[in-house]
């Protein structure tokens, strides 16, 4: 079965293409940009085509013969751009990618959101219904994207929309990576009391999501919230990276509000000289929002059964990270 993944030689999405080309699919690749070491897959047989899901003329070309499309690919933690920059991806990019998908006769549709869009968790852990309160660009054009893929549900095309947690694993140096680098360093800074809970999502269980929904009939016009069994505070969080790498970490307290202030600020000051701020709001929120989830949907609908726990993975990790370099 030919199943076009957007986004494809991002992390998700390469692991994605990766699991589908093993079990027999013929993944294509869609991407904007040459992802970490690309050429692997290209070295496994499967097409890659870069280009953005804002160009129609590609994304035709692209579904040509699919049946099933991933749609992973965003605009991400992306500084330097206009703020009509998310909408016209994630926003447009979907619609985009929806029109040639019905065109084209695709069979079914994955939408991969984000549980961003369910904000800072007031009574953890959230379920799919709980309050929507998308905070940032990424997470309102994420959601706003959400309605547009049921409307084509309506339409005859089999959609299916996933929210996952915070991803991480092994061939991606940037989601843990700061955690890991200010582990290995022996200190931690947590402001505030390091209480917020964080909700981690290996990366082989998330591929373990997608290929279930991949089938025909599992998860039809549903949302589904996508995490690890076990959601632990940011305190928790640190030593068990610590514990990762067979490493001591203290962690120093400090008040939360000044470094609210500093993000701000660093934001603002360096948009103009297109330069990335040294920590802007988006991160610093990550030591007072609580992100816990319910994933009993997942589990009962479309036997989603995250095999890996967290001690394993950021072990698997940390290895990795070692062996790249990165740590």
């Amino acid at each position: 079965m030919r199943v076009l993944v957007t986004g494809g030689t991002g992390f998700t999405g390469k692991a994605l293409v990766k699991r589908l080309h093993d079990a027999g699919h013929e993944p294509v690749a869609l991407d904007y940009k040459e992802g970490v070491k690309t050429d692997e897959i290209r070295q496994w047989g499967v097409k890659v085509i870069i280009g953005s899901v804002t160009d129609a003329k590609i994304v035709r070309e692209a579904v040509q013969g699919v049946e099933v499309i991933h749609h992973l690919a965003a605009a991400f933690r992306e500084l330097d751009v206009p703020a009509n920059y998310y909408h016209e991806v994630n926003v447009g990019g979907t619609r985009i990618v929806l029109d040639a998908a019905k065109d084209a006769g695709v069979r079914r549709f994955i939408y991969c959101s984000t549980c961003g869009v369910h904000g800072n968790v007031k009574n953890p852990p959230a379920n799919e219904d709980a309050p929507i309160a998308a905070a940032d660009y990424y997470q309102q054009t994420k959601y706003e994207a959400e309605p547009l893929v049921q409307q084509y549900g309506q339409q005859g095309l089999r959609t299916v929309i996933v929210r996952p947690a915070a991803i991480y694993g092994p061939g991606d140096p940037e989601r843990f990576g700061m955690i890991f680098r200010r582990v290995s360093r022996g200190s931690f800074p947590i402001f505030g009391n390091g209480q917020a809970f964080y909700h981690p999502l290996y990366i082989d269980n998330f591929v373990d999501a997608l290929m279930n929904v991949t089938q025909d009939g599992v998860g039809d016009g549903r949302t589904y919230l996508i995490a690890d069994r076990e959601y632990v505070t940011i305190e928790n969080l640190v030593q068990r990276v610590a514990g990762a790498m067979d490493r001591k970490v203290k962690t120093p307290y400090f008040p939360f509000w000044p470094l609210w202030l500093a993000g701000h600020f660093f934001e603002k000051a360096c948009k103009p000289f297109k330069i990335a701020p040294p920590i802007f709001p988006r991160r610093v929120d990550w030591y007072r929002q609580n992100r816990a989830f319910d994933i009993s949907r997942a589990q009962q609908e479309i036997d989603y059964d995250p095999r890996v726990g967290l001690d394993e993975g950021l072990r698997a990790t940390a290895q990795w990270g070692q062996e790249e370099g990165y740590l």
